[in-house]
């Protein structure tokens, strides 16, 4: 069975949106799956892991087709502020300069439904002319960027072919949607958009419980939740920090910044002296200046080591390494749908996850169901604080471990005989 999958992230590209179709690109030939990949000739990415080239698998057909990309065009405005935006790091409203404004304003209400738009027209002419010699049983487009889908949406519809759209993040509901500075008719142009995808694909493949019941209420085509995972991945054998480490690997953006947890920490080292000469803060990846200015608004300076974007395996080592491994997701109502993929390394890297965002959500119950770790709201403090001593107190004893259970369905061989089961139904 011979697949088109439609992807704008594919390494070298780096970052959490390149994992998910990587990883069913390695394991589809073991179920009967054929894979071609279509991808930009020259794209802009805002991460970049060479690394990550190395797990395509041999012999795969990749099909590439030049992209226009406005973002190079920005740079001209101000490189730094393009890039964090690339990056989806975006300053809150009061911090904004004139020339961020200027960018959220016309990324939000020229480019609809973001930036990669140029691509569509040109991939749907050339994959018009490569499907009529090559025979494919479907399409498959993966979004963000959800311009993609227009690509899966027009081929569907000059050529008859079945298409899956799969959503590693919601559109119109994302937490950063809403800060695009979008006028009333530039919202009503991304939900016409959003409901045509939904309404005109033949099936509908997202990563949360949440999101699927969002979508729901829009469209009556099916939908598949199959959530992120983890791989079994070839890293050496490291050792445990000798220091308390509490780590965050990925993107801190400026709604990332649970001020409760930066207290918590702090009055930990001004309580107990052990704490304080053992506890380390360590941050991996883009972290937004507001986070940085909050967590040494709290106290946090000394304990703090930042260190910066890093490969993925190396990212993986580290979280190997760590006592303790932290996640943190927007406290906001629209973000109780994302499930971000570093939970599934988390997961099998055997260190307990401490994890805080906004009550209701997705990642909550995953963490309960595999008791891989402790998740809170933002406002509770106390039982954070406890948690974390808790935590410490494991750790001097050397019996600090995560007794996670249950994760086995979250290995990323497993996730893709889910996700041809779907091809195939189809």
């Amino acid at each position: 069975m011979k697949v088109l999958i439609i992807t704008y992230y594919w390494p070298p590209a780096g970052g959490p949106g390149v994992q998910r179709w990587l990883k069913f690109v390695k394991y589809f030939k073991e179920f009967g799956i054929e894979p071609i990949v279509y991808i930009p000739e020259n794209p802009t990415y805002p991460l970049v892991d060479d690394s990550l080239l190395s797990e395509i698998p041999a012999g795969i057909t990749i099909l590439k087709h030049p992209i226009f990309e406005p973002y190079r065009f920005a740079e001209f405005f101000s490189k730094k502020e393009t890039n964090t935006i690339s990056k989806g790091i975006i300053t809150k409203k009061e911090k904004q300069s004139f020339v961020q404004k200027l960018l959220l304003y016309i990324r939000g209400n020229f480019f609809i439904p973001d930036a990669r738009k140029f691509w569509v027209r040109p991939s749907v002419h050339f994959l018009k002319e490569y499907l009529v010699d090559t025979k494919v049983s479907m399409i498959i487009t993966t979004g963000p960027p959800h311009s993609v889908h227009l690509i899966g949406q027009q081929l569907k519809k000059v050529l008859g072919i079945k298409w899956i759209a799969d959503f590693r993040d919601p559109w119109t509901t994302i937490g950063y949607h809403t800060k695009l500075k979008l006028s009333n008719r530039s919202v009503a142009k991304h939900k016409g958009l959003e409901k045509k995808v939904l309404t005109e694909t033949d099936h509908i493949v997202v990563t949360s419980f949440t999101t699927k019941t969002e979508f729901e209420a829009i469209t009556d085509t099916s939908i598949a939740v199959i959530t992120n995972g983890y791989d079994v991945e070839s890293v050496s054998i490291v050792d445990l920090d000798s220091k308390f480490t509490i780590s965050h690997i990925g993107s801190l953006l400026s709604g990332r910044n649970p001020k409760q947890l930066w207290k918590a920490l702090y009055d930990l080292t001004k309580e107990n002296k052990d704490f304080a000469t053992q506890f380390e803060l360590k941050l991996v990846g883009a972290v937004s200046d507001d986070v940085l200015f909050s967590i040494k608004e709290a106290g946090l300076s000394d304990y703090l080591e930042i260190k910066g974007y890093v490969s993925h395996t190396k990212a993986i080592e580290i979280q190997r390494s760590s006592q303790v491994l932290l996640l943190v997701e927007i406290d906001s109502p629209e973000t109780r749908c994302i499930v971000p993929g570093k939970l599934f390394e988390y997961m099998i890297s055997k260190r307990p996850i401490l994890a805080l965002g906004p009550g209701g959500a997705d990642v909550s119950r995953l963490i309960r169901d595999t008791n891989s770790g402790s998740f809170f709201e933002y406002t509770e403090y106390e039982k954070i604080k406890s948690t974390v001593l808790d935590f410490f107190m494991l750790y001097r004893k050397g019996i600090l471990v995560s007794n996670a259970v249950n994760i086995e369905k979250y290995s990323r061989r497993e996730l893709t005989r889910e996700m041809s089961e779907v091809l195939k139904s189809l």
